[in-house]
């Protein structure tokens, strides 16, 4: 091979030959430098050289990065390495490998560090409302709420009294750290909620355990939990077995409930509560009905379920006149103006005070739901017949699977229940029958 000492005009003004092929000068003063040109025109300094009786070339860069000095220093340490017995190209791999691999432990090390972090500061308040956000599309508007409501700081205001609002049973370890959210902190906190509030304790539980259970399979907060602290047994015990309610109407009770609620100043709580009597429906899916949800043409309404998303259930006479004569302000069947979410949010307080009036004892909403399933008793209805009607899960293989009952049935049922309740309370109610009106033949 012919060489020459390269200069920067022989390097600048070296072309392909004619044949169009890459071409080759090689230079006098460094062993093995040479520059290749391709038919394109672009030129690269090269390296040549044998290692183990085999001829390797090696790719050094290009003039335009690489000055003529610098090129012949990088071919001689080439040379030297070759001499040596080395390959650079395995050198270079190698180099490069371990460059990779520091790089590799860097990420490590910053991923302990951030997790490290996250660990020493990400609290139960924080993470929460992640939770919520990822499984509210699964649930219900109410269990949301309830969430929201356990976990709650409290202190504020209320509408309708001068009281602060009180902290939710979880606000306790809203500050706390999911690292240190151990089972013996959440036994002292159930020996603390006992004696105050156990059935809101209860359910705190119940939900927190849920929620370490996500934890626990989440990429980013698995390694932080330690355990399910709310499976604990004693915590369990602490808070005790829910008690059986009993609170329900009895059949002699009827007149002088209805009397008072019918006193009721508030039209829309007062048909409310009715309703929520003689369908015998869960105080949220009723307060949430819709108009839409109403057909006052084929005696139905549509109630959301706690089972299934829906169901339907006959609308009865007397309900269908409450109904009625209630203001359409809104969406909302029984609709409220002040309320947020446009429908009554609270009507406990009416009711607590008709119950005194009436001089009957403790009656709580759910209480009335309890009175419909003991009140159908008295009509000899079916038991499955309330349950369907009540949104009660069927019991039984035969339930499940085989009975499919069409609404007529249901109405059937329905309407007896209904006029035996207002026989009881002494309501005179005559529904309207349907009758023919005179149409005009222009009309």
């Amino acid at each position: 091979m012919a060489k020459i000492k390269f200069t920067a005009g022989r390097v600048a003004e070296f072309q392909c030959g004619a044949d169009g092929g890459r071409a080759f000068l090689w230079d006098s003063a460094a062993p093995g430098l040479g520059l290749c040109v391709t038919a394109t025109g672009a030129k690269s300094y090269i390296f040549q050289g044998k290692l183990k009786r085999q001829v390797i070339r090696i790719k050094i860069g290009t003039p335009s990065t690489w000055s003529i000095p610098l090129a012949q220093a990088e071919a001689r340490r080439l040379k030297i390495m070759i001499d040596s017995g080395q390959d650079p190209r395995q050198v270079k791999a190698k180099g490069l490998r371990a460059e990779q691999d520091e790089r590799d432990r860097e990420r490590e090390e910053d991923a302990a560090a951030q997790a490290r972090q996250l660990r020493e500061s990400v609290t139960l308040g924080a993470v929460w409302p992640v939770y919520v956000a990822e499984r509210s599309p699964l649930w219900s508007a109410v269990h949301i709420a309830s969430h929201s409501k356990l976990i709650h700081a409290g202190g504020e205001a209320r509408k309708r009294s001068k009281k602060e609002t009180k902290a939710g049973p979880l606000a306790a370890f809203a500050d706390v750290r999911l690292a240190e959210l151990s089972a013996e902190r959440v036994e002292a906190w159930a020996r603390l909620e006992a004696a105050t509030r156990p059935s809101g304790a209860r359910l705190a539980l119940r939900l927190l355990k849920a929620f370490l259970n996500w934890c626990a399979g989440h990429p980013l907060y698995s390694q932080i939990v330690n355990g399910n602290a709310a499976k604990s047994s004693k915590a369990r015990e602490s808070l005790g077995k829910p008690k059986v309610k009993h609170d329900l109407l009895q059949r002699e009770q009827l007149a002088a409930w209805f009397g008072a609620v019918q006193k009721i100043s508030n039209p829309v709580i007062a048909a409310y509560l009715q309703t929520l009597l003689l369908v015998g429906a869960r105080r949220e899916e009723l307060a949430a009905l819709r108009w839409v949800d109403v057909d006052f043409q084929w005696c139905s309404m549509k109630l959301g379920d706690k089972i299934e998303d829906f169901r339907m259930v006959p609308l009865t006479p007397y309900v269908a006149h409450l109904l009625a004569n209630l203001p359409r302000r809104n969406e909302w069947v029984f609709s409220s103006p002040a309320a947020a979410a446009g429908y009554i949010a609270e009507p406990r307080h009416a009711h607590n005070e008709a119950v005194a009036i009436a001089g009957l004892p403790h009656l709580t909403l759910h209480g009335l739901r309890r009175s419909f399933a003991t009140l159908c008793e008295w009509t000899e209805t079916p038991s499955g017949i309330a349950a369907q009607i009540q949104g009660h899960a069927p019991q039984g293989v035969r339930e499940q699977n085989y009975i499919r009952r069409p609404l007529d049935l249901l109405r059937k049922w329905h309407i007896k229940i209904e006029s035996w309740m207002l026989e009881q309370a002494g309501i005179e109610f005559m529904p309207e029958a349907p009758g023919l009106r005179v149409v005009s033949a222009n009309s």
